[in-house]
């Protein structure tokens, strides 16, 4: 929310819906407008449970703007979505029908259920291993039949039923602030720039066209993501 020009940008674009994840504490009457005439244009709001979660990993006082931000929205008949990183602490909380229940009520359309990529070796112990996964698609298959007003996406609990990984694009890719194009987020590696090609050139990408060949996003992992699992692989292919 901080780039207002290129948010304003994309709802130049009806055509196409833009998700913007945001932790809600930008919200203001200038955005609410925005928001109001583009409605491509579609707020994702990060939490993380309820008031103490939250405000433990986000901040002291995030939970109220963030609840206050989805009021707004419902107030003005205006789509939203939540996004909610999924930890061994928090998993119960997060996919209980209470914690949903609260979502729907402030009219939350969409939750987005992404598992903790560990990136440092202190904070391993937050990553859902196997047990919490399986936990995880089974709250999911009880809350999209219970809880049928929001639609529920888990990632990357869902890309089995994609055949693997989405990542390089074989569903999507991260453009990062220098306009390189990576695989995801969680593999920060580029070998193509989108300032100097087009989003289909850089589709095409010698790095990308590697993953998907060697299938290297088909491979089973352990943690949030095989990319970062096997970053050493992605860089090599850089050479």
């Amino acid at each position: 929310m901080i780039r207002q020009d290129v948010i304003e940008a994309a709802g130049k674009i009806p055509e196409i819906i833009f998700p913007i994840f945001t932790n809600g504490t930008m919200i203001d009457e200038t955005y609410e407008k925005l928001l109001d005439k583009c409605r491509n244009l579609i707020p994702v709001f990060s939490i993380e449970g309820h008031k103490s979660t939250t405000d433990d990993r986000r901040g002291v006082g995030v939970y109220e703007k963030v609840i206050s931000s989805m009021k707004q929205m419902q107030s003005k008949n205006l789509l939203f979505g939540a996004s909610i990183t999924v930890t061994k602490e928090n998993i119960i909380e997060v996919t209980s029908s209470e914690f949903t229940s609260q979502l729907a009520a402030l009219g939350c359309k969409v939750v987005f259920y992404v598992e903790y990529v560990p990136v440092t070796v202190e904070s391993t112990s937050l990553a859902p291993q196997e047990k919490e996964r399986e936990y995880l698609a089974r709250q999911l298959e009880q809350l999209r039949i219970h809880q049928e007003n929001i639609v529920f996406i888990s990632f990357p609990g869902d890309e089995k039923s994609s055949g693997g990984c989405l990542a390089a694009g074989r569903g999507f890719f991260h453009i990062n602030s220098h306009g390189g194009a990576e695989p995801c987020p969680f593999s920060p590696y580029s070998d193509s720039n989108v300032r100097d090609t087009s989003l289909k050139e850089a589709l095409q990408s010698t790095l990308f066209k590697k993953l998907q060949s060697e299938e290297v996003l088909m491979e089973e992992h352990a943690g949030g993501c095989v990319l970062f699992e096997r970053r050493e692989i992605v860089e090599a292919m850089l050479l």
